[in-house]
């Protein structure tokens, strides 16, 4: 038996066992090789995790076994209980992640067999990049549907008592897209339930629940989350918190950092977290543009149609919108200025920006013409009479007293680089991964306040020498690294005023 200890280290989604090299009850050089060891306690609690091996007697004693903050808050049990440790046996699903790698079409039984072991961190990120990697080259529409059902089979399943629970997706790579921020006070204020669980962000400079997270605490319980639902009508947090899918959660830890994207994971990410959140009738949004992650019509209209799928077979309402997606959304990329732009939307202040009220009125409208008691072709203008009314306002402001103040207050960063046009002329084209990616190397999403302001839009003349945007960093550091992205491509370009 070893003394179970807490280990202050944040390390994601994997455990981490920690191990003094002179460890005589373990011995952990003869075990350096495992890709997982069994950490059993009291009750027959057992967590897995990762070995490492610990030569400094300030982390662990030669009678204690550390585990991470994922690991320890998974076990369970009190700093100082007997545990003990042992290797792991490896998960008999591999062998079925091994027939995907070499192009066989699994059964239901064999996905939901590795998203269960998957959930259940059996997995070492090498096999579970293997399983992501083989389904990756080739998933059926039955393997995505089954995949689906299991993700959502092994967390959490909100349920509401209402007929109707409504919610609103967009597959992403749009910088300042916030339109769920204005989208849930209109809908909540029309009466429909629309509990919105959001991601943080991974790879843009913003997701919903770090811009959220400026106006408002986005980590609540599921107690606390259905308080404010059963109190608003709908709230804005973070799915994180309340285990909807965890599967997803882990799987996404190891594609993001291969690059993996594929639609049948998406679909079956996205769907997975919606049905587990409780949603009877879904809009997604595809931004379809040069710069987006779908690039044209042909492709968005496959996506469509795996979301109509895998939508039906579990009994979910799918609207799927496809939307124009030629430039960023709103004025502002990064969590503050992207705050701003929702609250001047919801303010109805004269300079808000109009393309972000247009789209979130659009896809309001959508939702709202889901529900059977709305006459049809009237939510468009039912939508923007809750918004111009200060309903949405309301809601917005009861949803973010009752999920109670942000941890910190968040400032726009101080320190700024304006970039300037080159020429006179009509700004022609803005590439939103170009300029999300300055964004991110400002600081954001890590640094709330930094981020690009957009002070000039596609069509909008420019002077030469006039301010573009300007890049916004809490760091000197992070400030250079932007300017200097910047200065390789600005992210945009000028038509001169002798054209066209």
């Amino acid at each position: 038996m070893l003394k179970l200890k807490r280990i202050g280290i944040d390390t994601q989604n994997e455990s981490i066992a920690y191990v003094d090299r002179h460890c005589q009850l373990f011995r952990p050089d003869q075990h350096r090789a495992l890709k997982k060891v069994s950490i059993t306690g009291e009750g027959g609690r057992e967590v897995l995790a990762s070995l490492a091996i610990a030569d400094d007697e300030g982390i662990v004693a030669d009678d204690e076994l550390g585990l991470s903050e994922q690991g320890f808050s998974s076990l369970g049990l009190p700093e100082g209980s007997p545990v003990t440790i042992a290797p792991a046996v490896p998960p008999r699903s591999l062998e079925s992640v091994r027939s995907k790698i070499r192009g066989a079409t699994l059964s239901s039984d064999d996905i939901r067999n590795i998203v269960v072991d998957i959930a259940h961190h059996r997995y070492s990120e090498m096999d579970l990049a293997a399983f992501l990697i083989g389904s990756a080259s080739f998933m059926t529409t039955d393997e995505l549907l089954a995949l689906t059902e299991a993700m959502i089979a092994v967390g959490r399943k909100l349920e509401w008592r209402q007929p109707m629970v409504v919610d609103k997706h967009c597959i992403g790579g749009i910088p300042g897209n916030r339109t769920s921020m204005i989208i849930v006070p209109i809908v909540s204020a029309y009466g429909l339930t629309i509990p919105k669980t959001s991601s943080r962000s991974i790879t843009s400079p913003a997701g919903t629940a770090d811009t959220m997270e400026v106006l408002a605490r986005v980590n609540l319980s599921v107690d606390e989350m259905r308080h404010v639902v059963n109190e608003c009508g709908g709230c804005i947090v973070w799915g994180g918190n309340v285990n909807l899918s965890p599967a997803d959660d882990i799987m996404i830890s190891v594609q993001r950092p291969l690059g993996i994207d594929t639609r049948e994971q998406m679909v079956a990410s996205i769907l997975s977290k919606k049905v587990a959140a409780g949603s009877t009738h879904l809009v997604v949004d595809i931004p379809v543009g040069q710069s987006a992650k779908v690039r044209g019509m042909e492709d968005a209209v496959r996506l469509r149609k795996l979301f109509e799928f895998v939508g039906d077979r579990l009994g979910l309402h799918i609207d799927v919108a496809v939307t124009p997606a030629a430039e960023p959304i709103g004025r502002g990329i990064g969590p503050v200025l992207e705050a701003r732009d929702v609250m001047a939307v919801l303010r109805c202040e004269a300079d808000a920006p109009s393309d972000l009220r247009e789209k979130s009125l659009q896809l309001s409208a959508r939702i709202i013409e889901l529900d059977p008691a709305c006459r049809g072709g009237t939510g468009y203008a039912r939508a923007r009479e809750l918004l111009d009314s200060g309903s949405a306002l309301r809601s917005m402001e009861r949803i973010m007293r009752l999920q109670g103040p942000p941890s910190m207050t968040f400032n726009l960063g101080e320190l700024t680089h304006e970039v300037n046009a080159k020429v006179s002329g009509k700004v022609r084209d803005m590439d939103c991964y170009r300029l999300a990616r300055i964004a991110r190397l400002a600081g954001a999403p890590l640094d709330r306040g930094a981020g690009i302001d957009l002070l000039r839009k596609t069509g909008e003349v420019v002077e030469a020498g006039e301010v573009v945007y300007r890049i916004h960093a809490a760091h000197a550091g992070d400030l250079a690294l932007a300017t200097e992205a910047a200065e390789r491509n600005v992210g945009f370009a000028v038509a001169p005023a002798s054209l066209p």
